[in-house]
């Protein structure tokens, strides 16, 4: 599973990602700081299951605070795109690319309206961020068209004279894009385009291609800067006209602060959580005490937390609805080296049982008898669809 963080130049993309991440990541005011997409692994948030079983973990990837685990994901910073990207302004097509991989999108947008559409600094409310998901949304349709309509004469003409499966053929075409024969299936038949190919009218062709792309790059937006006075009334404004999308507010700088804080050992501070406590208050400087007062004050009491924890757990479990599911005996948690629970791993949701043994190790999936449910103690067959936070044993025939 991958997670691209997009948007327009100098709206706190990669500001986003070294929040999420703690990455070193270069952040600056100007656009075109982030000129090649960079991969760090950032963590999804979830109730570990050692509280229900009396014990701590130990896990082997990610960490565990307080009983919630965090499980590791792959989280691209993609550079900013700029109008015409499809086109290759800006070295769009490059960077639009980039985004190929991604299962799902986090649209960085600057809800406090103090960027331009070319990521030029003005003043604060002066840009309508709405028009930054036009632009978003627009540029990936094209984009996908341009994939689409590409030999699309000869695709036709092909299609005729070897008489081939439409669906097959366009799922083979848009593969990159991580287009599948049901996909295509779904989205002809929402937008009944029941007759033949050849006479799909450029109209049709671009309803396709938005149709395809939002299937397979969903996308959940950020608005960023959330901190900044006057922020709130753009995002009212936004959940109202865009309410097809899941919009959480945000403030990346606020989560550097909170997290490199906890890091050198000055607040206790648990990612995703509505307050901090300060270990040391003589260990802070007058600023640092400051400018946490304000992010209490501004940001964790106003919206609940900073948003970033908030961003990455929607992508994961509400866009893509995957599932974590832990390894586990049923007489013993520990792994042959005494680590409690060490695992939890991340399954696109109807994943089954025995999905979960090949998960594991191929051999376990080739040799899959039964798997238990370790909380209720039953049996499940191989077919037994897994529930978000399940702990499961296989048991093979070797």
């Amino acid at each position: 599973m991958i997670i691209s963080v997009c948007g327009k130049p100098s709206v706190g993309k990669s500001t986003f990602f070294k929040a999420a991440t703690l990455a070193e990541v270069e952040i600056a005011p100007h656009p075109f700081t982030t000129i090649k997409s960079q991969e760090g692994i950032a963590f999804v948030k979830i109730p570990c299951a050692d509280k229900d079983f009396n014990v701590q973990c130990n896990p082997r990837y990610g960490y565990c605070i307080n009983h919630n685990r965090f499980v590791p994901i792959k989280l691209f910073d993609i550079p900013g795109l700029i109008e015409n990207a499809h086109l290759g302004e800006g070295l769009g097509l490059e960077f639009l690319n980039d985004i190929r991989e991604a299962d799902a999108l986090i649209h960085i947008i600057d809800i406090s309206g103090s960027t331009d559409e070319k990521g030029n600094q003005v003043p604060p409310l002066s840009h309508d961020p709405a028009k930054d998901v036009k632009f978003l949304e627009n540029e990936l349709d094209y984009w996908y068209l341009s994939v689409l309509k590409k030999g699309w004469e000869k695709f036709v003409r092909n299609l005729k004279q070897e008489n081939l499966n439409i669906k097959q053929a366009l799922a083979k075409q848009l593969s990159g894009l991580k287009v599948t024969e049901e996909i295509v299936e779904s989205s002809i038949k929402k937008l009944k385009l029941l007759h033949h190919p050849s006479e799909w009218s450029e109209d049709d062709l671009f309803n396709l291609a938005k149709e395809l792309r939002k299937i397979t790059k969903p996308m959940i937006i950020a608005a960023n800067k959330i901190d900044v006075e006057g922020s709130e009334l753009y995002l009212d404004k936004l959940k109202g006209e865009f309410p097809e999308y899941k919009i959480i507010p945000c403030s990346a700088d606020s989560e550097i602060a909170l997290r490199e804080a906890a890091k050198h050992n000055l607040i206790k501070y648990v990612p995703g959580e509505k307050d901090f406590e300060i270990i040391d208050e003589d260990k802070l400087t007058l600023n640092q005490l400051k400018a946490l007062s304000y992010i209490k004050d501004n940001v964790l009491e106003k919206y609940g937390t900073t948003g970033i924890q908030d961003v990455l757990n929607y992508a994961v479990f509400e866009l893509l609805k995957y599932v974590a599911v832990f390894p586990g005996g049923l007489n013993k948690l520990q792994d042959s080296e005494g680590r409690v629970l060490p695992d939890c791993f991340l399954l696109p949701e109807n994943s089954t049982a025995l999905d979960f043994a090949f998960k594991l190790h191929t051999d376990i999936g080739n040799s899959f008898v039964k798997a238990i449910n370790v909380r209720t103690k039953q049996a499940i067959g191989k077919e037994h669809l897994l529930k978000n936070l399940d702990v499961i044993e296989i048991k093979t025939s070797k």
